[in-house]
């Protein structure tokens, strides 16, 4: 599995938008790294490009015909759980 880091976050968000980023880059990095631990996903990365820019994952069938898959919901929805869980 390949870990999130706080420092890949603030790289990949700074790289991918021109926004400023509000959010706690360590609380993206836990909740992204468990839920991917409990997926048995590969790359917690694509779970954060799924939250912050709706990148469908194929693997997980996030989308289907561009729109949000019931499994899509829940995963977005449990990130967002395990964050604000770790939000200081």
């Amino acid at each position: 599995m390949k870990k999130l880091t706080t420092k890949k976050v603030k790289a990949y968000m700074a790289w991918r938008t021109d926004e400023k980023f509000t959010h706690c880059p360590i609380a993206i990095a836990t909740a992204c790294n468990e839920i991917c631990y409990e997926l048995g996903y590969h790359d917690a990365k694509d779970l954060m490009k799924l939250l912050f820019f709706n990148d469908p994952i194929p693997e997980l069938h996030t989308h289907s015909y561009g729109f949000h898959t019931a499994s899509g919901r829940h995963i977005i929805e449990t990130i967002k759980d395990y964050y604000y869980e770790h939000k200081d």
